[in-house]
């Protein structure tokens, strides 16, 4: 299985002519926040694979607005506070960013931590039905430690920690944090779970189906 994530920034591999041939074997699109809705609409018209998708700090009115843009023909579906099963594929997701200046979609770690119980009765069906809670937990901030900054704005969220101990997913997909240098770690392991700052864009191959 392959998957596309993306965040933050337009990349000019994905936004060209070539992308359907770039990204043919592409399964699933994720993206971590803080893009245009018409950027998304792209990929995911061009590439006609399943995409899901939280926002950040910017771009708050594809949910904010009087249409939310899961709505949108395309068929990307907005996963905030979620837990989807798409090509055998279990994601949940959290947006959103530590709160910095009380603007939209800013939390504080308990308020975060409240909004991450709205997943648990969905998860618990999942370790019933299919054997585990989840693959992967999309969000828009890193874990506090991890891959975060020291500022209030770019710091991360402590109970994502609590969260990958207790669930285990497979993959943490996060935006947010910048990389000015695309050479730069990406990935960090963190217990059972893979950690992957997706900025710009990524490329999850698993080697088989999870």
């Amino acid at each position: 299985m392959k998957i596309l994530c993306v965040s933050d920034q337009i990349d000019p591999l994905v936004y060209s002519n070539t992308i359907k041939q770039r990204y043919a074997d592409v399964d699933v699109i994720l993206s971590a926040g803080d893009l245009a809705a018409e950027y998304l609409d792209v990929i995911v018209s061009t590439l006609n694979k399943p995409m899901f998708f939280v926002i950040g700090n910017h771009h708050t009115k594809l949910v904010y607005d009087d249409m939310a843009y899961e709505t949108h023909s395309t068929g990307a579906v907005y996963i905030d506070t979620k837990v989807c099963y798409e090509e055998g594929l279990i994601i949940a997701g959290l947006g959103g960013t530590m709160r910095y200046n009380r603007g939209e979609n800013q939390f504080t770690d308990f308020q975060m931590y409240i909004r991450m119980i709205k997943l648990i009765p969905a998860l618990l069906i999942n370790r019933l039905v299919r054997g585990r809670f989840l693959d992967v937990l999309l969000t828009h901030a890193a874990p506090r430690g991890i891959q975060d900054k020291n500022d209030k704005c770019h710091m991360g969220f402590k109970c994502f920690l609590w969260f990958m101990r207790v669930f285990k997913p497979k993959y943490l997909i996060h935006g947010h944090i910048h990389l000015y240098d695309l050479s730069e770690l990406r990935t960090t392991r963190y217990h059972d779970t893979l950690i992957i700052n997706a900025y710009s864009q990524y490329i999850i191959d698993t080697g088989v189906n999870i």
